[in-house]
């Protein structure tokens, strides 16, 4: 099993940036890819990005690539997320999320979740 906490949220103005944290805690965090979703009100889960167990490989949903970085930290049990040049439609809440195969995450097939985070960008 694994724990997973997010931080970092916020609210920010539009071009503007934030790193958003999750800590993980129980079973041993290089046996699992990491991700980050999101969801909006009133719209679906969605894919944001996703890093190996390893950290050399990472994966971006379209919305977000160019503008958003996924960084992981095995030592230290933490994986990041840096936002920049934020925009209104990335306003949401995150979820830090685990599986312990990348092609499933990537897919929406996740074991386990954070509780989330909400980012608010204002325009």
């Amino acid at each position: 099993q694994v724990q997973l906490v997010e931080s970092g949220g916020g609210s920010v103005q539009a071009g503007g940036s934030l790193r958003l944290s999750c800590a993980a805690s129980g079973d041993p965090f290089s046996l699992y890819a990491m991700g980050w979703f999101r969801q909006a009100p009133g719209a679906e889960r969605e894919f944001v990005a996703g890093i190996s167990q390893s950290g050399v490989n990472t994966y971006y949903g379209n919305s977000v690539k160019g503008r958003f970085t996924i960084s992981r930290d095995n030592a230290g049990n933490t994986v990041a997320l840096q936002m920049n040049s934020l925009e209104s439609q990335d306003t949401a809440v995150y979820y830090c999320a685990a599986h312990r195969f990348p092609a499933s995450l990537r897919k929406g097939e996740v074991e386990y979740w954070g509780q989330g985070t909400q980012v608010t960008v204002s325009s």
